[in-house]
């Protein structure tokens, strides 16, 4: 006798989807078995998942002589309603015939198909690299957003676009320094960074940048930070003094960059489950002038999805911080709390907080404070009428916002009886 045996090959197919793997065999003998498996672990394991035992003989002519040959052509179908990831991997259908000179010999043949099941991504989401950062108008910065894709089998294509626009993208294979400043190091970022260079200008935004680091950091929304600078450096021919009412939508001209370039990474994950997490990196230059509210989308093309997914985000500065103090009415002794609850807009990427009390130090005695929310413990009478700024910065801008301590005596403390923090001697 003879037997052959075929399993009908399949296209990948996408989890969730009813699979049938078809098994066809032709014999002109008489069938003892079939048995399908799911090969395991690399092929050391084969799962049994379907037997058919034929102990009996069907579909054979009723002629008399017994002996001539008749091809009979058999199918068996294995039907996996849901088909999941982890059913991904190959399948063997094994084939039984009893040999037609001795009965008691059993011929076998097998066929073999691999069962490629895809998965859409489950989410998708964009976010910004080393966030909260501050906002500098004196130093050009790199800005990194990250798009990151979880659940797809396979990897999928991951690309972004700014306004609607695909990006134009320069690939990476390491990632940036990010301490080496924006391109510092190699050849092709350089035009990036000199490409408006005005020497007069950045001389003064580096002496700028230098009176306020004698104050504390770098901020920005008012360099000199409320304190008065070194008379000798404001004698100097290169210094620019810069009121109180600049704003933070002034930039030096070498900050413009008409046409950014724009480098991307990718990195891939591979799951447990046979899914691949990818995180897709863009990097530029930011210019805060052309970049605030821009939008950036990330999107994703994969085999098993009929259009692309989507996540976007626009680049906005903070602007107008609401800010709450508990107790509302606070008296000598309480605690008082000064919370950044909101802005007036979306705010993206996530700023950063600096609190810092006008003219003075806060209680704890510290210069400024980094934080969303600023905690003064048992409040001293002295500390009525003090005046606290809220600097807000991301590293398209920032922005500043102040509020009045009102202390009202307390009738639990006579007065004169507490020390400088609020506690009874």
């Amino acid at each position: 006798g003879y037997l052959t045996v075929n399993i009908e090959p399949l296209p990948p197919v996408v989890a969730g989807d009813a699979v049938t793997l078809k098994c066809n065999f032709k014999t002109d003998g008489r069938m003892r078995e079939i048995v399908w498996y799911r090969v395991t672990d690399g092929g050391t394991i084969k799962q049994k998942i379907f037997t058919f035992d034929a102990m009996f003989s069907t579909n054979y002519s009723h002629m008399e002589n017994y002996r001539k040959r008749e091809d009979l052509v058999y199918q068996s179908t294995v039907r996996l309603p849901e088909v999941r990831i982890s059913d991904n991997g190959p399948y063997e259908c094994h084939v039984g015939i009893y040999d037609r000179a001795t009965r008691e010999k059993v011929v076998l043949a097998s066929g073999n198909i691999f069962l490629n099941v895809m998965a859409p991504p489950t989410s998708i989401e964009v976010v910004a690299a080393d966030m909260p950062a501050p906002f500098s108008r004196y130093q050009a910065q790199n800005f990194t957003l990250v798009c990151i894709v979880s659940g797809g089998k396979p990897a999928p294509v991951v690309y972004f676009k700014r306004d609607g626009e695909p990006i134009d993208t320069v690939p990476l294979s390491e990632p940036l320094e990010a301490s080496s400043g924006p391109f510092q190091d190699s050849r092709p970022f350089r035009s990036l960074l000199h490409r408006d260079l005005d020497d007069t200008k950045m001389q003064r935004s580096l002496s700028l940048l230098d009176t306020e680091n004698r104050g504390g950091r770098p901020y920005t929304e008012r360099p000199a930070r409320g304190l008065t600078p070194d008379p000798g450096i404001l004698l100097q021919p290169t210094t620019e003094n810069i009121p109180e009412t600049v704003v933070s939508r002034e930039f030096p001209r070498w900050v413009h960059s008409a046409e950014p370039i724009y480098f991307l990474r990718h990195s891939h994950s591979p799951g447990s489950d046979g899914t691949v997490e990818v995180r897709a990196l863009l990097t530029w230059t930011l210019n805060p002038q052309m970049d605030n509210d821009a939008l950036f989308s990330c999107e994703v093309k994969h085999p098993a999805l009929s259009m692309p997914m989507q996540a976007e985000v626009t680049l906005v500065a903070p602007k107008g911080p609401k800010i709450m103090m508990t107790p509302s009415r606070a008296r000598v002794g309480d605690t008082v709390r000064i919370l950044v609850h909101g802005f007036q807009n979306e705010v993206f990427p996530e700023p950063m907080f600096t609190w810092t009390r006008v003219g003075s130090r806060l209680l704890d005695g510290s210069t400024e404070f980094d934080g969303k929310e600023l905690v003064l413990e048992r409040v001293p009478a002295e500390l009525n009428g003090s005046m606290y700024r809220c600097t807000a910065q991301n590293p398209l801008g920032s922005t500043d916002t102040h509020t009045r301590l009102i202390v009202f005596e307390n009738p639990n403390i006579p007065r004169g009886t507490e020390d400088s923090n609020g506690t009874c001697s």
